[in-house]
């Protein structure tokens, strides 16, 4: 019988950890919510946005770290109280997680983040649900670097 890699995502008050497992190797990483949240508010970018496209970027990496791969494919559905651009609080569901047609076992699969934008007293909520279905390439020379690493 084959052993699935699983993909464990856990949330707590500051903290999004990202962990890959396969047999005994594992890669984690965690994404520290107060320093993007405040670099991003800083900066004046849309936060629920540009969370999303660095949990894209945790999960990729933290797979390619156990298992090199040249394409992620990645579904997801988002609910957020407003447009991404303006939302203050997101849930993500995870439902795919699929590296070089080997799927993951997803263990954690929804997200909430609230407070994630500072909003004016007269803000008013609409719900906002959209679905992501991205299909993420790594780049030969970065690919190339992982698999150096994995044979170390």
């Amino acid at each position: 019988m084959a052993v699935s890699p699983v993909l464990v995502i856990k949330v707590d008050d500051s903290t999004v950890c990202v962990r890959a497992r396969l047999y005994d190797d594992f890669s984690e990483h965690v994404i520290v919510l107060n320093s993007v949240i405040t670099y991003w508010w800083a900066n004046n970018m849309p936060p629920a946005t540009k969370f999303l496209e660095l949990f894209d970027s945790v999960i990729k990496r933290t797979i390619n770290e156990i298992m090199p791969h040249k394409s992620l494919e990645l579904k997801y559905d988002v609910r957020a109280n407003h447009v991404l651009d303006e939302a203050s609080e997101i849930e993500i569901t995870l439902n795919s997680v699929v590296a070089d047609d080997t799927g993951f076992k997803i263990d954690g699969d929804t997200i909430s983040l609230t407070g994630i934008r500072k909003v004016d007293s007269d803000f008013e909520e609409n719900e906002f649900t959209t679905s992501f279905d991205l299909k993420l390439e790594t780049p030969d020379i970065v690919l190339k670097k992982y698999l150096e690493m994995k044979d170390d």
